[in-house]
C-alpha cells in the first residue's frame, strides 16, 4: 500500500510538472507531441494516438502516433505523415458513428476504458485486428479520453494502448488511477492547447488588422502602400545581418524569435500615421500638384499671352497699313517671334521647375519671380500677376516637390504614428513597438524628428529601421516625383549620410559588408537598377582588406 501511494504521489508530481511544461510551450506541434508522450509515461502505456477535431468539426484527424514495441513514431516533430484517413463522426445517413471508440468518446464526451479489444462488445475493432495481423502486434487494453476546451467543445481525443505493469512489463488493463490521471492530463492539455490556439488566433487577427491599415493607406495612396510592405523586409534583413556580428559595437546584439516578431510588427506599423496625412500631400508628384497639376492652368495663361501677342501684331500691321506704311512689317514680325520665343522658353522653364529635383539654384528661383511679375488679363478682364504668390512659392521649392508647410504635414505622420501606437495596450513582449516605429526619422546627430534624439538615445532596432526607410525611398520606383535610383547612386547617397552623422555608421558598414543591399535588390528592384557596385568607392565605407568589390 505504501509503494502504491508513493507511486501515485510520484505520478501526481509528474502531472503537475507536465502542466507547467505545457503552459510554457509555444509551438502547437510540440505541445501535441508532449501531451501524448506525457500521457504514455503517466499510464505506462506502450502506445497511443492523439486525434484532433478537423476543421468544421465533422471528423477526427490523426495528429500523433507512437508505439514503443513496433518502433512507430509518426506525426508531430518526426516529419513522418500518418497515412490514415479521417474518422467521420457521422455516417452517410447522418447517424452517429458510435462503433469507433475514438469517435464515440468525442461524440458522447465520455472516457472509454477497455480491458481487451478482442473481447469487448459494442465497438468495431476490425481495423485494429487487421493492424495486428499485419504487424504481429497484440492490441489489448485501450484508454480513450476526450479533450474539451473552456467552452465545453471537444477539440480532440487522447487514446492510449496497452498499459504495462511497471515491474513485470506484462500488458494489463488501465487502472482507475491511470484513468483519473489521464483525464486530468487531458483537461490540462486541452486548456494549454486552447490557450495556444487563442493566442495564435489573436496574433493572426492583429497581423490581419495591421495589413488592413496598410491596405487602407495603399488605397489612399499607392505610393506608400509598397513602402509599408518593403521597409519591414529590409529592416529584418539588416537586423539579422547585424545580429551575426562577432566583433565591434554590435557584437552583443542578438534577437530572439520574440524580438524578431516585435521588430517586424514595428516595421509594418512604422508609417501607420500616414493614414491621417492628406492624400494630395502624400501624392504630390509635382510642385504645383494639389488635387490636379496646376501647371496646366499656367499653360493656358501662356496661350493667352501668345494670343494677345498675335493680336498686338495684327493690330500693329493694320495701323501701319492705314498709314500706308508697310516697311515696318519685318520689324513687327521679328519682335513678335522674339516674344513668342521668350514665352515658349519661360513655359518650358516652369514646366521643368515644376517637376522638382535634387536642387534649384537661387538664380533659377529669381527667374521664377521674374516670370511671376509678368502681367496678363485674367478671366475677369482684369490685369493680374502671371503667377499667384502660392504658385511662385511652390515653383521655387529648392528640393523635391513639397513646401515647408507640406513637409511639416508629412513629418507629422511620425507624431501621429507614435500617438496611435502608444494608445494601444501592448503586451510585455511588444512594448517597444512604438519606440521602434516612431524612431525611423531620428538622426544620429540629433537633427531628426520628432524628438531630436541622438544615437545613444535610440535602440539599435530603431536605427536599423531608419536605414531601411531611407534606402527603400531612394530605390523605390513607384514614387510620384522621381524614378528609382540605381544601387550605386543609392549607396553613394547613403554613404554621405553616414559621413554627415545622419545614420548609424556601424549598421551602415553591416549593410554594405554583408551585402544586405543586394539581397533586398534581388527581391524588389528592377534589373536596370541593379548595377555593379564598387564598394571601395562608396563614401564612408572601407572594404575589409583582401575583399574584392562586387
Amino acid at each position: 500500500m505504501n509503494n502504491a501511494n508513493n507511486d501515485l504521489l510520484d505520478r501526481l508530481e509528474q502531472l503537475n510538472a507536465i502542466g507547467v511544461a505545457l503552459s510554457a510551450e509555444k509551438d502547437t506541434t510540440r505541445t501535441l507531441e508532449a501531451i501524448l508522450l506525457a500521457a504514455k509515461n503517466l499510464a505506462n502505456a506502450d502506445g497511443g494516438t492523439l486525434y484532433r477535431m478537423a476543421e468544421g468539426g465533422g471528423c477526427l484527424r490523426f495528429e500523433i502516433m507512437r508505439n514503443d514495441t513496433l518502433g512507430i513514431a509518426m506525426g508531430g516533430t518526426t516529419g513522418m505523415p500518418i497515412p490514415f484517413d479521417l474518422l467521420p463522426l457521422h455516417d452517410a445517413q447522418g447517424k452517429p458513428n458510435n462503433s469507433m471508440v475514438a469517435v464515440y468518446s468525442a461524440l458522447h464526451d465520455k472516457t472509454v476504458n477497455i480491458e481487451d479489444a478482442y473481447t469487448a462488445e459494442g465497438f468495431d475493432f476490425s481495423g485494429t485486428r487487421a493492424f495486428d495481423r499485419n504487424t504481429g502486434y497484440r492490441s489489448q487494453s485501450f484508454l480513450t479520453v476526450p479533450m474539451k476546451n473552456h467552452e465545453n467543445e471537444i477539440i480532440g481525443v487522447l487514446q492510449l494502448i496497452n498499459a504495462k505493469h511497471r515491474q513485470s512489463g506484462a500488458i494489463t488493463p488501465f487502472s482507475k488511477a491511470d484513468q483519473r490521471l489521464t483525464e486530468s492530463l487531458a483537461s490540462q492539455a486541452a486548456i494549454a492547447l486552447t490557450n495556444q490556439l487563442l493566442i495564435k488566433q489573436l496574433e493572426e487577427l492583429f497581423e490581419a488588422f495591421i495589413k488592413l491599415i496598410n491596405i487602407a493607406i495603399d488605397e489612399k495612396s499607392p505610393y506608400t502602400g509598397g513602402h509599408c510592405e518593403r521597409v519591414p523586409v529590409l529592416t529584418m534583413l539588416l537586423a539579422e545581418a547585424a545580429s551575426t556580428a562577432n566583433a565591434g559595437p554590435l557584437k552583443d546584439f542578438r534577437m530572439t524569435e520574440t524580438d524578431r516578431k516585435e521588430l517586424k510588427i514595428a516595421g509594418l506599423l512604422h508609417d501607420c500615421g500616414k493614414i491621417t496625412t492628406p492624400v494630395h500631400v502624400v501624392d504630390k508628384a509635382t510642385k504645383l500638384h494639389t488635387l490636379f497639376d496646376r501647371i496646366h492652368l499656367i499653360d493656358t495663361r501662356f496661350e493667352v499671352l501668345k494670343r494677345d501677342a498675335r493680336i498686338e501684331l495684327l493690330n500693329a500691321k493694320i495701323d501701319s497699313m492705314e498709314r500706308g506704311d508697310k516697311d515696318n512689317f519685318a520689324a513687327l514680325e521679328q519682335a513678335y517671334a522674339q516674344r513668342i520665343g521668350q514665352l515658349e522658353a519661360d513655359r518650358e522653364f516652369l514646366r521643368k521647375s515644376n517637376i522638382g529635383g535634387e536642387f534649384m539654384t537661387p538664380e533659377q528661383q529669381a527667374q521664377v519671380d521674374a516670370i511671376a511679375r509678368h502681367v496678363w488679363v485674367n478671366e475677369n478682364g482684369e490685369s493680374a500677376p502671371f503667377l499667384s504668390e502660392d504658385e511662385a512659392n511652390n515653383l521655387k521649392i529648392a528640393k523635391g516637390t513639397l513646401t515647408d508647410e507640406e513637409r511639416q504635414i508629412i513629418n507629422n505622420h511620425v507624431v501621429a504614428t507614435i500617438k496611435m501606437l502608444e494608445a494601444l495596450p501592448w503586451p510585455k513582449h511588444l512594448k517597444r513597438v512604438p519606440e521602434y516605429a516612431g524612431g525611423h526619422h531620428e538622426r544620429m546627430d540629433g537633427k531628426g524628428y520628432p524628438k531630436g534624439l541622438v544615437g545613444g538615445q535610440m535602440s539599435i532596432q530603431a536605427r536599423t529601421m531608419a536605414i531601411a526607410d531611407i534606402f527603400e525611398a531612394l530605390t523605390a520606383r513607384d514614387r510620384p516625383y522621381k524614378p528609382g535610383k540605381t544601387l550605386t547612386e543609392s549607396l553613394r547617397i547613403l554613404g554621405f549620410m553616414k559621413q554627415d552623422h545622419h545614420i548609424d555608421p556601424d549598421l551602415f558598414d553591416v549593410f554594405i559588408r554583408e551585402k544586405v543591399y543586394l539581397k533586398y535588390a534581388e527581391q524588389f528592384l528592377e534589373p536596370g537598377q541593379i548595377d555593379p557596385v564598387n564598394e571601395a568607392r562608396i563614401p564612408g565605407f572601407v572594404p575589409p582588406s583582401g575583399q574584392a568589390s562586387a
